[in-house]
């Protein structure tokens, strides 16, 4: 299933062929390789900051389009990742959350993964509304920490 309108220009396509803008800065980026990259999100959650996305550097509208093999391979830097977050934040808890079609509330048309560092009471999904994107300096802290603790973990590609 399809829902990628005509003529969509895709933010992360655009961004990985080397068209930064305020919102996808090389900055942000965690941990790329040839078919990967993880970011810290330009946009955060009020009591969750410096979430992390994974996309794959080809473009897939969604789970259904991904090749399994790729999907493996995003899983397994979902699990890096989530544990970078767990020493990088001293945070107590992650959750992992992933859309497909419009009903599932996918918004970019490109397949993604996120990755959030959860606090006790954050009430990350009641503040769902209470979002907004933060300047490249915020993420660049978070990414530089990050890159920290995957390279500390040897989870470096």
């Amino acid at each position: 299933m399809h829902h990628e309108p005509a003529n969509y220009t895709c933010p992360f396509c655009e961004w990985l062929s080397g068209k930064e803008t305020e919102l996808k800065q090389n900055s942000d980026i965690v941990l790329q390789n040839n078919s990967i990259t993880a970011f810290v999100s330009p946009k955060w959650w009020v009591n969750n900051p410096g979430h992390v996305i994974i996309i794959p550097n080809t473009h897939y509208e969604n789970i259904y389009d991904t090749p399994d093999s790729l999907l493996r391979d995003i899983a397994v830097l979902t699990k890096q990742v989530a544990i970078a977050i767990r020493k990088a934040y001293d945070c107590t808890g992650i959750s992992t959350r992933q859309h497909n079609e419009p009903d599932g509330n996918q918004d970019v048309w490109h397949f993604h993964t996120h990755i959030f560092p959860r606090h006790r009471d954050d009430r990350l999904y009641q503040n769902h509304d209470n979002k907004t994107f933060v300047p490249i300096e915020d993420r660049a802290h978070y990414a530089r920490i990050l890159r920290q603790a995957l390279t500390s973990s040897n989870f470096s590609s």
